[in-house]
């Protein structure tokens, strides 16, 4: 596991924002709180990668990676 999965989604989106890029597992936050990180990381072109997403559908996956345009990355 990584720090930065322990953090909180508000402190995410606030490292995203800013440029910061990170690896979180994804599967155990909402997927509107992945929303949220996912815009949040397209503000400044931060590349966030997503893990563990296996049991999402592909329309949450589009739903995230549409917000995030272009700087996610489902692992």
């Amino acid at each position: 596991m990584s720090s930065h999965d322990y953090r909180s989604t508000e402190d995410l989106m606030k490292i995203a924002a800013f440029g910061g890029g990170f690896t979180i597992i994804g599967g155990p936050r909402s997927t509107e709180d992945l929303m949220k990180i996912a815009a949040r990381s397209a503000t400044k072109g931060a590349r966030i990668t997503f893990t563990g997403m296996g049991s999402r559908t592909t329309e949450e996956l589009i739903q995230i990676a549409a917000l995030g345009q272009g700087c996610i990355v489902f692992d």
